[in-house]
């Protein structure tokens, strides 16, 4: 099965031959077609393509580097053939459009560098860049959803740690007045703090544990202090859970 897309052809890999090593050398670069077989993936272009930028594929089809071909004429190149027509229609073209997945952007990103395509790598670099500038976020909280993910988190940090714990469903009794009030004041202080220091301290929500509002610290990782924000206090005869 073989698919033609421009003057390249793609097809599925045919068993190896045996291969020996040789400086090619085109008689007539403006027609004469190529076979390259990247990593079992076939292709068929031209040398006009495949010299017409100064890359390192111009290098090994203009004699100054040695190639790796079959008895049946495939010149043998070890990488992975999936971006290699990206490649090519960028040498044709001078411009392709660019995978919309950033991890096949990375794949070729690797590609174009390997092949010394250097506006092909300059592209992906901006590329990667502005998705990362729209999409990575300034701060990360992460909200643990285990104490095996929480010991995880803080054992492979190299900052120190602050968790703050709040489950209000915890509580066996009723909330004085203005419980509510400073759970959210509480909250409200662990958000502006980690805004401003997430640069340097890793900080942590745990909305599973067993307490109610419960600051810790940590330091090289272990836990240093605990602060909990709650206590039983005892009103009209019945005992209420103060914040």
């Amino acid at each position: 099965q073989e698919e033609m897309s421009g003057e390249s052809v793609v097809s599925a890999a045919v068993p190896a031959a045996a291969t020996r090593t040789t400086s090619f050398k085109g008689t007539s670069p403006s027609s004469k077609y190529v076979k390259l077989n990247i990593g079992g993936a076939l292709y068929y272009t031209t040398m006009q393509t495949l010299t017409k930028q100064d890359t390192m594929l111009k290098a090994m089809f203009s004699g100054r580097m040695e190639v790796l071909t079959d008895s049946e004429g495939w010149i043998l190149i070890d990488r992975c053939g999936k971006h290699f027509g990206t490649i090519l229609n960028y040498l044709r073209d001078g411009a392709v459009p660019l995978p919309e997945s950033r991890r096949e952007i990375e794949e070729l990103l690797a590609e174009a560098k390997y092949y010394l395509v250097q506006g092909l790598v300059d592209e992906c670099q901006a590329a990667l860049q502005q998705n990362k500038d729209a999409y990575e976020p300034f701060c990360k909280v992460p909200v643990i959803t285990s104490s095996k993910e929480e010991q995880k988190l803080i054992a492979t940090s190299n900052k120190p740690a602050v968790k703050l714990l709040y489950n209000r469903s915890n509580n066996k009794y009723s909330y004085t007045s203005n419980s509510d009030d400073n759970m959210l004041k509480n909250i409200e202080l662990f958000d502006k703090l980690s805004l401003r220091f997430n640069g340097r301290v890793l900080f942590i929500k745990d909305v599973i544990g067993d307490e109610i509002c419960c600051w810790s610290f940590y330091g090289q990782g272990r836990k240093i202090a605990e602060v909990c924000c709650t206590s039983i206090v005892y009103a009209t005869e019945k005992k209420q859970t103060k914040v």
